[in-house]
């Protein structure tokens, strides 16, 4: 089966969709529960059980640190606002 750049030609070049599940706090926690909560977070996602049930899914846990996720996260809105501003998107 051809990939989405072999199928679509040169507008497809680079084309890499990817989802992601994030867990946020709220603005203003304290820098030390946040790195607890990624800490504890990070292990469970570490875990042989949660490793073995999120393969069956598909699923490849990351837990990465919170400065990592706000780095994707802020490229994914920049990447998507172009998205939805060269196609002309709106709110229904």
């Amino acid at each position: 089966m051809p990939t989405f750049q072999e199928s679509g030609g040169p507008e497809l070049r680079g084309f890499d969709v990817n989802s992601w599940v994030g867990i946020f706090a709220p603005a203003k926690t304290p820098p030390a529960i946040v790195a607890r909560l990624q800490k504890e977070l990070a292990a469970v996602l570490q875990s042989a059980f949660v490793k073995e049930r999120y393969a069956t899914l598909g699923i490849e846990p990351v837990g990465n640190t919170p400065e990592q996720f706000g780095v994707q996260v802020r490229d994914d809105l920049a990447r998507w606002a172009t998205v939805v501003k060269s196609a002309n998107l709106k709110i229904e």
